[in-house]
């Protein structure tokens, strides 16, 4: 049985990734900062014994090395770095930007899920299909910005998209890969009731990416139907 682990797992795109995988007849481990309040999460225990639920909060880095030593012994085939942050708030755009907000942006999006593909590398490599997932955004894409703005959230998936390639680079000789998501705008609390896509339709999108992955294409930034977005 293979496993996957989920950051942002209570709700929206981290919640389907959990449910599909599920019914797919993988173990998940799911982590979420507050598991007791996520009640559709809980929900599933009730229906499927291979879920695995802990309480992580990727801006807290100590949290995430203990988490990865309490399941040093577990081989994890999938690691999908779901949580995120969108920060910015109108009328806190350029010139009145809550740079203290900027930071902990950063921390969450950045950081923590570098953070995650450093502290669970061994458990990645452990594993049969050697795979770390980062959800990204296209609003992180240079070239396609044409409406400025969202500077917290744009720069942070800029950054992140960086850091995912370079560690795409880095991991290549241990035949471990990394895949970096658009998982186009999906109606979920961030992308808002004008979204274009479900959640269950965004997922079983990156799914078949994920299920026709190859090392040839490490470090690729992707739409969920494959499609190539611009840095």
């Amino acid at each position: 049985m293979p496993t996957v682990l989920v950051t942002g797992a209570n709700r929206g795109i981290g919640l389907e990734f959990v449910r599909q995988y599920l019914q797919a007849g993988w173990r998940v481990l799911a982590c979420c900062r507050r598991p007791r309040e996520a009640r559709d999460l809980q929900a599933l225990t009730n229906r499927f014994d291979a879920l695995y639920i802990h309480p992580l909060d990727i801006s807290d880095f100590e949290r995430i090395d203990q988490l990865a030593a309490d399941l040093r012994a577990e081989p994890i085939d999938l690691l999908i770095n779901n949580a995120g942050i969108y920060g910015d708030e109108r009328g806190r755009g350029f010139g009145k930007l809550d740079h203290r907000k900027w930071q902990e942006v950063f921390r969450v999006n950045v950081q923590g899920t570098v953070k995650m593909c450093e502290a669970f590398l061994p458990h990645v490599v452990a594993s049969d299909r050697k795979l770390m997932v980062a959800l990204s955004s296209k609003m992180g894409s240079i070239a396609d910005n044409s409406s400025g703005g969202s500077i917290l959230y744009r720069s942070s998936k800029a950054a992140l998209n960086m850091a995912m390639k370079s560690i795409s680079i880095d991991l290549r000789p241990q035949g471990v890969g990394v895949l970096i998501f658009h998982p186009g705008w999906v109606e979920t609390d961030m992308g808002g009731p004008n979204a274009l896509i479900s959640p269950e339709e965004s997922v079983r999108g990156m799914n078949r990416q994920i299920e026709g992955f190859t090392l040839e294409d490490s470090g690729r930034f992707v739409d969920y139907s494959g499609k190539n977005v611009p840095w």
